[in-house]
């Protein structure tokens, strides 16, 4: 039996598991992320590597002191999108842009030809990318952007940490929007529109390749085998959904921070409305077509800490179940995607005047229904623009782990949902079927029952998603173009 030790690096948390070539998670230690406002901008964030990287190594500690006959023999790491982390030209590393770093927002309007870059890059031109947040600190922190040597992903640093040697993946050098997604390539075109030197950037290396050995002082620390090494990952979208077992034809759901719906297709795409994202899929095998309504899941989790943090989860999906009518709407999904523009207002939408009784329950179960309407939106949308038909859906994520969301979607869309055991770990399970792959071995079905939830008609999603779309549009009316 093999041991990986694997990593995931979301928005919100940071986990490390202890994995056998099984699937089987012998254990898991995470921590919060931390981040800090950068008062230069209207809307910046950044972290501090170091600390992570403290926080980080305590967890693989105590994984191998919890597990000290578990020697590993392979490392590997995702992590969220959009992210970045910088090298000095000593090779140090001193600075963290996360995807919820929006600094470059004051100087999209500057970017000439923007059709041009979306036709090679897959993305629209926005503060969202990594290029962008390049360009911000560039303007307005030259004295951060001329120590750069490298630019590192999430998984690229892990790796760095790891081994001391840079490479970037094509599922994460695609959400720069520097990188030419048919040459699967970087691109110059692209990294002359936003001014950044090309040779900050990493040479590229697919899902599955070795990255190098594990450093010898982390080896020995970490009880690893003598040969360990670390194993490419990628972004934590496109390592999820080898967990759903997603195929050309298929759609599929990562309910997560946010809900990317994504369909795989084997030729890039060009969407002259620019109506998606393309994506490079892990390993460069592949492209996936993607809608996103933003920040989904972050917001219930977020509700659920401010107004009923000593409820279980448990007892608010019971409470939800018994429900029959809604006194509100929400919305504070943050993206209108075929329209490119973000969603700035949201709020809960009362009936005037308040209904009697209304509670906390009413407002949980008004987010959670704006979670499934606007996964919703962007499902029927993409399967409109792919062709892809089929009588179900793939889902995989921690958000779905409440019923109620899961049977909110199946019943909004007519369509089976699908997941299979061990979709609350898709990220994880998703590596170590890339480590299975490198040594050789086929990654067995995780043990378990899949979970259906099959469409119903006439339920309560049904009377909700009409007047919720309203109330949304209500208070996010179109720009006029005049």
């Amino acid at each position: 039996m093999e041991h990986y030790l694997l990593i995931d690096l979301g928005t919100g948390s940071t986990r490390a598991a202890l994995v056998t070539d099984r699937g089987d998670m012998l254990a898991v230690r995470s921590f919060l992320n931390r981040y800090y406002r950068d008062d230069a901008y209207p809307d910046a964030q950044y972290f501090l590597p170091e600390e992570w990287e403290t926080e980080l190594l305590r967890c693989c500690r105590e994984l191998h002191a919890e597990h000290p006959d578990a020697h590993v023999r392979l490392v590997s790491a995702a992590g969220a999108r959009q992210s970045i982390v910088l090298l000095d030209r000593e090779g140090r590393v001193f600075y963290g842009l996360p995807n919820i770093d929006n600094r470059g927002r004051e100087f999209m309007s500057g970017i000439k030809e923007p059709e041009k870059i979306y036709e090679r890059s897959g993305k629209w031109v926005t503060e969202d990318f990594c290029a962008a947040k390049l360009l911000g600190l560039r303007e307005k922190r030259a004295e951060l952007y001329e120590r750069i040597g490298a630019v590192l992903s999430l998984s690229g640093w892990v790796a760095w940490l790891f081994t001391g040697n840079c490479v970037f993946e094509p599922s994460q050098a695609c959400e720069t929007q520097l990188y030419d997604l048919e040459a699967k390539d970087w691109s110059d075109t692209l990294c002359a529109a936003y001014g950044v030197d090309r040779g900050i950037l990493p040479p590229l290396a697919t899902a599955g390749e070795s990255a190098g050995a594990v450093k010898p002082e982390l080896r020995e620390a970490l009880g690893m085998e003598a040969d360990a090494r670390f194993i490419v990952g990628g972004a934590d979208t496109q390592a999820a959904l080898v967990q759903t077992g997603l195929e050309p034809g298929d759609i599929a759901v990562v309910s997560g921070t946010t809900s990317p719906v994504a369909a795989l297709v084997d030729a890039k795409l060009y969407d002259a409305p620019q109506r998606v994202w393309v994506d490079a899929n892990l390993g460069a095998k592949g492209y996936l077509i993607e809608m996103n309504p933003g920040v989904t899941g972050l917001n219930y989790q977020r509700l659920k800490a401010a107004l009923c943090p000593d409820i279980p989860y448990e007892e608010l999906e019971k409470a939800y179940a018994a429900k029959t009518d809604f006194s509100c709407t929400a919305s504070f999904s943050s993206l209108l995607f075929h329209e490119r523009r973000s969603l700035r207002h949201g709020g809960f939408f009362f009936r005037s005047p308040l209904q009697e009784g209304s509670d906390l329950v009413d407002l949980m179960w008004a987010e959670l229904a704006d979670v499934a309407c606007s996964i919703y939106e962007q499902l029927w949308r993409l399967r409109e623009l792919s062709g892809h038909g089929r009588g179900y859906i793939l889902g995989c994520g921690g958000g779905f782990r409440s019923d109620t969301l899961c049977q909110m979607l199946a019943d909004l869309s007519g369509l089976e949902l699908r997941l299979k055991p061990g979709f609350e770990q898709a990220t994880v399970l998703g590596l170590a079927a890339v480590c299975n792959a490198a040594l050789g071995f086929d990654t067995p079905d995780a043990d378990g029952q899949a979970r259906v939830f099959r469409p119903r008609g006439d339920q309560l999603i049904h009377r909700y998603h009409p007047l919720w779309s309203a109330n949304r549009l209500a208070a996010n009316p179109p720009v006029s173009k005049n």
